[in-house]
């Protein structure tokens, strides 16, 4: 996947057609959708604008930071009749993003979403300076820890040597666990699918349930031997649910 600069944003886009936004989560990276890329770009256009986790000044750090950002990124490049999807954090920002834009979202995609209850980091905040606390947190995301590669474990860890990138992400998630979406989620009206690991620790199987409940015209689906980033650790089964989805909604003319 190719990084392309414009406009002042860094982002992915690739194929054509529907577009289909893309947004990662607090520790995640643009090639966390590398699988989904490779099978919908043949079909969709498929953009992913890098978030500014680590860059927004301190006081915007928030779920309402990031959404505004993502809101200037779709205004700059005048995308609309978009397909939304968003993996934990990335999932709470769609969230607050469709519910100021609602025009501009033909369909939501939440996976392992923030937005009523995760526990953070795997119920702690991040410590720096220790590779082995790092690995064992980021190994909590996943149901088969060593589904994690040395690379990405190392990435986060030299992420988290930096202050001030530390103190945006602690932000961050604590934004994340005070912006509950609850009261809200019942004005959602475009079609949703949930797609959720069964063994979800961060954002857990009743979490989904809930966000099922609330949100008018949703649908859920679980994975098996899949923790809190379906497209990363069950990439063929979270491919096929979504494609699924979208021929049976194309089917019904929604």
């Amino acid at each position: 996947m190719e990084l392309k600069e414009k406009h002042g944003f860094s982002y992915i886009d690739e194929g054509e057609g529907q577009t289909f936004l893309l947004l990662h989560g607090l520790f995640g990276a643009l090639s966390n959708w590398e699988k989904v890329v490779q099978k919908f770009s043949q079909h969709y256009r498929i953009i992913i604008p890098m978030l500014p986790i680590y860059t927004l000044p301190i006081k915007k750090s928030g779920v309402e930071g990031v959404t505004e950002f993502v809101t200037e990124f779709v205004n700059a490049f005048e995308l609309t009749n978009m397909v939304v999807m968003g993996n934990s954090l990335g999932g709470h920002v769609a969230l607050a993003y469709i519910l100021d834009n609602p025009e501009k979202v033909d369909k939501l995609i939440l996976t392992g979403s923030s937005g009523l209850f995760e526990n953070s980091m795997g119920g702690s905040f991040p410590k720096r300076g220790s590779y082995d606390y790092v690995k064992e947190r980021v190994g909590y995301t996943f149901y088969d820890p060593n589904t994690v590669t040395e690379k990405y474990v190392k990435e986060v860890f030299d992420t988290l040597k930096s202050a001030q990138k530390t103190l945006r992400i602690i932000a961050i998630a604590r934004s994340a666990q005070r912006n509950n979406m609850a009261s809200k989620l019942p004005q959602i009206k475009a079609p949703t699918l949930l797609i959720w690991g069964l063994n979800d620790t961060i954002t857990p199987p009743a979490v989904a349930h809930e966000f099922n409940k609330l949100i008018p015209n949703s649908e859920l689906k679980f994975i098996d031997y899949c923790c809190h980033a379906p497209m990363m650790e069950q990439p063929d089964a979270f491919n096929e649910i979504l494609a699924n989805y979208l021929l049976t909604q194309e089917h019904a003319g929604v």
